[in-house]
């Protein structure tokens, strides 16, 4: 489908990673993570969300399944912090170079220290975003993580 290049398909084409991009409708006051997880036809803990923290003011992260919440002090631990809380929407947008409800772990402006949830490694594939709302891009967890520079640790809470 024409227009969908953004700069993680574009990382994904460079390095010749296996991976699939896939398409949807967004409609307006719906989560981006569960409304993909639904338009895709996919269990929740296996489309991941892209989340931005501050972590010792030092921004971070986290890549987690959208059906769980971050841990933000789980979050602080991996990346060897003490203290976590959200980050302004407006620097994680600076930051990554993608705009909310669409950052995608791959291809950001700034390279950040990244944690991706355990849980990803059960799955031979997973999703996340690829830069736009409205699309994902399904790959290998472990080419998620090499080309994120991210580490792996529990960082998700169910329920």
């Amino acid at each position: 489908m024409a227009g969908q290049g953004t700069p993680a398909t574009a990382l994904l084409a460079k390095r010749k990673i296996t991976h699939r991009v896939h398409s949807y409708t967004h409609s307006d006051g719906r989560a981006y993570g569960p409304e993909a997880a639904v338009a895709l036809e996919l269990e929740p803990g296996r489309v991941f969300k892209t989340l931005v923290a501050e972590v010792d003011g030092a921004l971070a992260v986290g890549i987690v399944p959208v059906d769980t919440t971050l841990d933000l002090k789980a979050l602080a631990a991996a990346v060897g912090g003490k203290k976590a809380r959200m980050a302004d929407v407006a620097a994680a947008e600076r930051a990554t170079g993608y705009v909310a409800g669409g950052i995608s772990p791959l291809g950001q402006k700034k390279r950040l220290a990244t944690v991706l949830d355990t849980s990803a490694l059960e799955w031979e594939t997973v999703f996340c975003s690829a830069g736009r709302r409205g699309l994902e891009v399904e790959l290998a967890p472990a080419d998620l993580v090499a080309l994120a520079g991210a580490r792996t640790a529990a960082i998700a809470v169910r329920g």
